[in-house]
């Protein structure tokens, strides 16, 4: 499977929110708002699927602060997957733009 191009909406919460923004200042092409939770994030990324997307950022997440929340939707290829931390909850066509 090829690499493709996702576009990520999350909001991450996290015991420590300093810890995880520097991690997500290195998203590139991120748009990162401060909110009273944690963070909402808008990033494009390139990977070869959304789960896999989805594992890397939280894993690097956890290794700075273990109890971090991420609430994911990626959006790739025509279809929008939704992510709970590590676990999928659903996915479906993506809205036309």
């Amino acid at each position: 499977m090829g690499k493709r191009d996702f576009t990520l909406v999350a909001d991450v919460s996290s015991d420590d929110p300093a810890a995880i923004e520097p991690i997500l200042r290195q998203l590139a092409n991120a748009e990162i708002i401060t909110t009273e939770e944690g963070f909402h994030v808008e990033a494009t990324m390139v990977g070869e699927s959304a789960r896999e997307l989805n594992r890397t950022l939280l894993s690097a997440l956890r290794r700075a602060e273990r109890r971090t929340v991420l609430r994911a939707a990626w959006t790739g290829g025509g279809v929008t997957e939704r992510f709970f931390d590590y676990v999928p909850k659903g996915s479906r066509a993506a809205p036309l733009v």
